[in-house]
């Protein structure tokens, strides 16, 4: 049975190369294996290195954007103070009517259950409280503009106030003219 072939590529000689590895072999693998472990630490090192590096950008960039942010409303802190000085000067130097008439001005607002009921008929839908609030100022200042405009025509006129309807009518005229109110009988085509 000496003579019985053996397959090839796997004499025995090769199956003891295989199974068992020379010294050179295990030399060069661990030789391998230190240098894997060696390139890993180095990438782990500079992973680390680069992760602080990044925190500490992070971190730094975080500090400057806090420093700015309270710069920011250190100087808007400052501006309201000097606002409110600008006011309160003002306020002083008024006369008893221009005090009372700021006074009503400050006072007066349009409710707010009334322009809400007139925006949703006009637009359809619920609004929501901000809508309301904002509409009710921008009614404000509409209302101011008018009645300053029907004071200086009422000055102009030779009369005067209280204000009259007349007054009025004309100041809406002259402001239409002007085009600071938007006609709403005549819709300017831009693009045909």
């Amino acid at each position: 049975m000496a003579d019985t072939p053996v397959a090839q590529g796997t004499s025995s000689e090769e199956g003891k190369d295989q199974a068992e590895p020379t010294a050179e072999q295990q030399e060069k693998r661990q030789r391998d294996a230190r240098e894997d472990n060696v390139k890993e630490t180095e990438n782990l090192g500079l992973l680390e290195l680069s992760e602080r590096e990044d925190t500490s950008d992070l971190n730094q960039s975080n500090k400057k954007i806090k420093v700015e942010i309270k710069e920011r409303r250190e100087r808007k802190q400052k501006v309201d103070e000097d606002e409110i000085q600008k006011m309160q000067i003002l306020v002083s130097s008024f006369s008893e009517e221009q005090l009372n008439r700021y006074e009503m001005y400050r006072r007066s607002a349009f409710p707010k259950a009334a322009i809400k009921r007139l925006i949703q008929s006009i637009t359809g839908c619920s609004v929501s409280q901000n809508v309301v609030i904002a509409m009710s100022g921008i009614a404000k200042v509409f209302v101011g503009e008018v009645v300053e405009e029907a004071l200086d025509v009422c000055e102009k006129w030779g009369e005067n106030p209280p204000l009259q309807p007349r007054h009025m009518r004309e100041a809406l005229r002259r402001l239409k003219s002007r085009g600071q109110i938007p006609d709403s009988k005549h819709k300017n085509i831009l693009f045909s």
